[in-house]
């Protein structure tokens, strides 16, 4: 009686525990909105997961005993914690989207060799009584598609933003993406459909699953570029949490469950609210034809405008409302303190500086919040881009450091364009614009930006760090 009582007491408090943990991860997901919050949001869900990992390890038992090699378990936990500090210690600001898609990557495999793993020890008991067609059979199944095409994806998503892995696109690559996906459908339908006393005999079937899941992965990425990156980054991280989600019914786990649907749904209406932001249908995501084709580029520019150092200096420094549009080149040249300290300047001579921020500028979903965050720029002087956009034919000098796309006309006026549709920072609507850049480079999206050769523009040429140390001095001696 008094080990009966000890192992309910036990239960109790993991169960308790699991509670507390997912209640930390949702105040910590609700934290995470805003810039202020966001550190002890992370903290705080960090917390949560460290509770209920060492719950587990202490309080969790299967059929009265105890959970096993705990040395081993110990060892991985040390071995994965030194890897990823190092890692995301060491990280430059411009590879955070590659973090962002490897870290994911391993949430992704973690999920599908938990069901590789859990497949040939499904429950005899179970299969006679309901067969194969069963919530846990399909809780294992669906982990391993989606846990598989996760991280499939994600590592090439991480090649394609690290630039190692170009597109491959292909007018008939979308039915061929639909046929792998309809076969994986027919195949998880087909195991669950056998007339089987265990799974023992069916386990080369889940092999062959998951190779197909990651010829889908890899298939379902490779089409897509250009601006829709940012995009893809957050249906597979969606599909992480899903897949997480599925290894919290099959251990009962509440905090895993939790985890996992926060992850998932998250995820899902981040991909949604990006989709929108760059007029694209989620259909077209998952079927690998996101994006399109650069041949539409405008084949007929105009006349390039420079301005110089002292020029650009005094049109704003004696403005009265200036707008900075940040873009993937100033994270780049990794010149947001010395932004900052422009607009720092500017504003001490009485100008109103603001930054339009574009839903998907930079590589991943808040790239340039965080990005200007690190340089210590009040969260009041951002503004999203369709808020901002109203008040900029009002604005004297609009400044475009490092961005392309997001301030590109074609997305307004030229219907062949691929990124036709999608809502831009409407950067020729201000009174003047300086577009700050290397050279006459396209953007992520490989087309032609007509914003450069409008009468408004003036371009100032050099890398963005150095270019705004000398327009920061010569505000100075003003």
């Amino acid at each position: 009686m008094d080990q009966l009582t000890g192992y309910s007491a036990g239960i109790s408090i993991l169960e308790i525990t699991y509670i507390i943990a997912s209640v930390l991860f949702i105040f910590g997901l609700k934290m995470l909105s805003h810039p202020l919050t966001a550190r002890r949001g992370n903290i705080l869900a960090a917390i949560g997961m460290t509770a209920a990992i060492v719950a587990t390890i202490i309080w969790h038992e299967k059929d009265g005993k105890p959970i096993g090699n705990i040395g081993w378990i110990i060892a991985a936990i040390v071995i994965g914690t030194i890897i990823g500090w190092i890692i995301a210690k060491k990280v430059r600001m411009t590879a955070m989207p590659q973090l962002v898609s490897f870290f994911n990557g391993m949430g992704g495999a973690a999920a599908a060799l938990i069901s590789m793993m859990e497949f040939p020890h499904v429950s005899p008991e179970l299969i006679a009584a309901q067969g194969m067609s069963n919530g846990h059979v399909l809780a294992i199944l669906l982990g391993l598609v989606i846990g598989t095409v996760s991280w499939a994806g994600s590592m090439i998503a991480y090649g394609k933003l690290d630039g190692w892995i170009g597109d491959l696109r292909i007018k008939w690559m979308k039915y061929v993406n639909l046929s792998i996906l309809a076969f994986i459908v027919a195949f998880v339908v087909f195991i669950m459909t056998r007339d089987v006393t265990s799974t023992t005999g069916l386990t080369p079937f889940i092999y062959i699953l998951f190779g197909v899941a990651v010829v889908y992965g890899v298939l379902f990425v490779m089409p897509i570029g250009g601006a829709d990156m940012p995009v893809v980054i957050s249906l597979l991280n969606s599909f992480t949490g899903v897949a997480a989600a599925m290894g919290g019914f099959l251990y009962n786990n509440q905090a895993m469950l939790t985890g996992g649907i926060l992850v998932g749904s998250a995820g899902t209406i981040l991909t949604i609210l990006m989709c929108r932001a760059m007029n694209r249908s989620l259909l077209n995501v998952i079927v690998g034809v996101f994006g399109g084709s650069s041949s539409a580029a405008a084949s007929e520019t105009g006349t390039v405008r420079e301005i110089t150092l002292s020029d650009a200096a005094v049109l704003l420094s004696y403005s009265r409302k200036v707008v900075i549009v940040p873009g993937y080149g100033l994270a780049v040249a990794q010149a947001q303190h010395i932004c900052h300290e422009l607009d720092k300047l500017l504003e001490e001579k009485g100008v109103e500086v603001k930054y339009a921020i574009h839903p998907v500028a930079g590589r991943m979903p808040g790239h340039m919040n965080v990005l200007l965050a690190e340089a210590d720029v009040p969260y009041e002087q951002l503004v999203e881009s369709d808020e901002i956009n109203p008040d900029l034919p009002n604005t004297d000098v609009l400044v475009v450091i490092g961005a392309n796309d997001v301030v590109n006309p074609a997305a307004e006026d030229d219907p062949s364009s691929p990124i036709y549709g999608m809502p831009i920072v409407k950067a020729r609507d201000a009174k003047n614009v300086i577009v700050m850049k290397r050279g006459m480079g396209k953007g992520y999206a490989a087309i032609e930006n007509m914003l450069f050769f409008n009468e408004k523009t003036r371009m100032l040429f050099g890398d963005a760090k150095s270019t705004l140390q000398n327009l920061v001095n010569e505000v100075k001696n003003l």
